[in-house]
């Protein structure tokens, strides 16, 4: 879930302490060197060091006195105790994509709004993605999140991928409302296709020329979307809106074929994502 915008600039200093402690959480970065750390996130020895020293002061990381390296500490088990506490329909959602992924044996996700992103804040039955992944909500991405948003949210997520095109406008459009009409999403593109979308969502100054070929593919993308028949289709995300106790999208569980499959199979695991999802 995702609340109102706070106005006001943010912090600089602490969004730099933060990228430290984000790039120590990602997968294969347990360890690293003060050396790695500074070229990873671009910083000045001094500001490395600084911010280095004031974690490890709390307790935020850790310093091995052999290998020098860094590792995150011990003060945030508390925190992350606190957030389980805190956030319990996370917790059960977690529980929720362990018995899909069991079941159905497709790798399941609980995906969360940040920002402008989609996080992996948990994920079952494969190596495809890992806790943090992230990304850009904006189509083809984040349906399940649009179809249930306010009608300026709605129109905000339409408008990263269709400020100019009134064609994939109305197509948006046309998805959401067929989204929210059965209940669930269906992602139909295969991975090469959700990997290239993905890529054309997040490039940024290109010719005019190309972004408008990349519009015109975006359409195709949703266009997938419209086309449901009861032949077999390639289907690389089903995924179910979990509500918060004001009826707003608070996460989404998702199951991930990544495979051609019957629609009925299809219509069975979002019933059963639904299901799972009304229970939390």
């Amino acid at each position: 879930m995702r609340s109102q915008d706070i106005r006001g600039s943010s912090s600089a200093p602490t969004g730099r302490a933060l990228d430290v402690i984000e790039l120590l959480a990602r997968p294969g970065n347990e360890t690293l060197r003060f050396s790695d750390i500074v070229r990873e996130l671009e910083l000045t020895q001094a500001t490395a060091h600084a911010i280095l020293k004031t974690l490890w002061d709390r307790g935020w990381v850790s310093r091995d006195p052999v290998d020098k390296t860094f590792a995150l500490g011990p003060a945030l088990a508390l925190v992350a105790a606190r957030l389980d506490a805190a956030r319990p329909v996370v917790v059960a959602a977690r529980l929720a994509i362990q018995r899909i992924s069991s079941d159905s044996g497709y790798p399941a996700t609980v995906l969360e709004r940040v920002g402008d992103d989609l996080v992996v804040t948990a994920f079952e039955g494969g190596t495809a993605s890992a806790p943090g992944d992230r990304i850009p909500y904006a189509p083809p991405f984040g349906v399940a999140f649009a179809a249930w948003d306010t009608p300026q949210g709605r129109q905000d997520w339409i408008a990263r991928a269709a400020s100019s095109n009134t064609e994939l406008a109305q197509r948006l459009e046309q998805v959401l409302a067929h989204t929210r009409e059965r209940g669930f999403d269906i992602d139909w593109t295969t991975p090469a296709l959700a990997q290239a979308a993905q890529l054309m969502g997040t490039a940024t100054d290109l010719p005019d020329s190309v972004r408008q070929l990349m519009e015109r593919l975006l359409v195709e993308f949703t266009a997938i979307g419209l086309l449901e028949s009861s032949e077999t289709r390639p289907v690389a995300t089903i995924a179910a809106p979990v509500f918060d106790q004001h009826g707003r999208v608070a996460l989404i569980v998702a199951a991930h074929p990544l495979r051609t499959l019957p629609i009925g199979e299809i219509n069975e695991i979002g019933a059963r994502l639904m299901a799972e999802a009304a229970k939390l």
